[in-house]
Formats: structure tokens, sequence, C-alpha cells
């Protein structure tokens, strides 16, 4: 039987949700009530959400984005899930380019995005972010070194700004999910992956989408600058 989340009214923004664990999100958000926006540089097919399209390393989207928003529609749910792998490789040889897009997608693009939502939710007195770092950012993980530049400290930091104005942050933080991104590591990746998780999987997106959707209730309602693993068992920190 799914689970059941109290989201009816609410309104999200999902980056990220045209596919993977975005589109988990999305659709798991909509299957309680929830009226969804996805921003991605890809057309989302989610049947029920609006699908806009947002380079979130671009401001000036972002900006246009927001500015396309009901004026008088608050904004309950942000989820920074937009992400990029990018490259495995040792950081010596690792291209600039591609960890620059790294770290331009998986931080500064949910900096910009979370500062240009935040004053809505500070007006509006109150909502949820729901910000994705990942394994590799709580242990750091050789051959991604860029990629372990995660948002976890961005998350903590922004939670003591926030919380007195109702806001909760919180990051969530997979290991390996069953994902296009993930699968397109190779069958040896994802082979040493499953060895390396005490419970012999990948984790599944609607998995994920599960502790998004709790984290934005009122159930959660002592959780700010929190990170969550999502991993099987595998992380260590």
């Amino acid at each position: 039987m799914p689970n059941k989340y109290d989201l009816a009214g609410k309104f999200a923004i999902v980056t990220g949700g045209a596919n993977g664990i975005g589109y988990a999100i999305a659709n798991l958000l909509l299957a309680n009530a929830c009226e969804v926006t996805i921003w991605d540089a890809n057309p989302a097919d989610v049947r029920g959400a609006k699908s806009v399209l947002v380079d979130i390393t671009q401001p000036p989207q972002i900006a246009a984005a927001v500015g396309a928003l009901p004026a008088d529609r608050p904004v309950d749910i942000l989820v920074n899930d937009a992400g990029y792998l990018g490259r495995t490789t040792p950081f010596v040889a690792h291209s600039s380019a591609d960890w620059r897009r790294i770290v331009d997608v998986n931080l500064l693009g949910t900096m910009d995005v979370t500062q240009a939502v935040l004053p809505i939710m500070i007006r509006q007195g109150g909502g949820r972010i729901i910000n994705f770092g990942s394994l590799a950012g709580k242990e750091g993980l050789a051959g991604i070194a860029a990629y372990s530049a995660a948002s976890i400290s961005f998350t903590k930091a922004l939670s003591r700004e926030v919380a007195q104005h109702n806001i909760f942050v919180n990051c969530v933080a997979p290991g390996p999910i069953d994902t296009e991104m993930i699968r397109n590591l190779g069958p040896e990746v994802i082979s040493q992956m499953i060895r390396d998780s005490p419970l012999g999987r990948l984790g599944d997106p609607n998995e994920v989408a599960n502790l998004v959707a709790w984290l934005c209730t009122d159930a959660s309602c002592f959780n700010t600058g929190a990170v969550f693993d999502m991993s099987g068992g595998r992380a260590r920190y």
C-alpha cells in the first residue's frame, strides 16, 4: 500500500524533475495532492505537473521562472534535485571544464535557485527546502573529488539563518540509486557498488522520494540543518 503524506494545497518547485530521483519526487508529491512545477533544462513529461525549461546554471533563466510565478502563490516546498555527476577520474586528470560544470550545477545552481525563491518563503512566513548532496559529499570519494563538493555545508549554514522564519532546510545524501546517471557508469562499477552495499542492491528512486515527501510534511517539525543518508547502510560517516 503506497505511503500517504498530508500535502494537500501545497505548491512545490522541483529542479531536475525530468528524470531520475527528481521525476520520482514530482510524481509522489502529485499523488499526495501537491501542486508541482518542474524546473529542468529538459522538458519534463510528468502528468499533472507544469514543466518550465530552466537551466539552473543560468541565473537569468531562474529569475524569469520566479517572475512568472503568480504574485499571490506561496512556494511551500523547494526541492533542489538537479545534479550532474561528470567524469569519474583522478582530480589531477579531471578537465577543468567538466569539474567546473559539476560545481556550477550541484552547488552554485542550488544556491542561485534557493536565493531566488527564499524571499518568497520569508514573506509568506515559512517553507521547506530540500537540497541534495550525496554519500560522496559526506565521506569524500576518490575519483569524484569535485562531485564530493556538495551542498551539505550550505544546507547547515542556511538552516541557521532562516529558522526564525519557520523555514526548514534539510539535505538528502543518497548513495548509489538506480538512475540513468548511475547506470551510465557501466556494469563493472554498478557491480562493485552492489557488492559494497550491506543491502546488496542499488536504491530505488521512489525510496528517496518517500523521504523527501516526509520532510515536506508537518510530521517533520524539528528537523532542520540535517543530512539524511539514503545509502542502504553503506555510509560510514
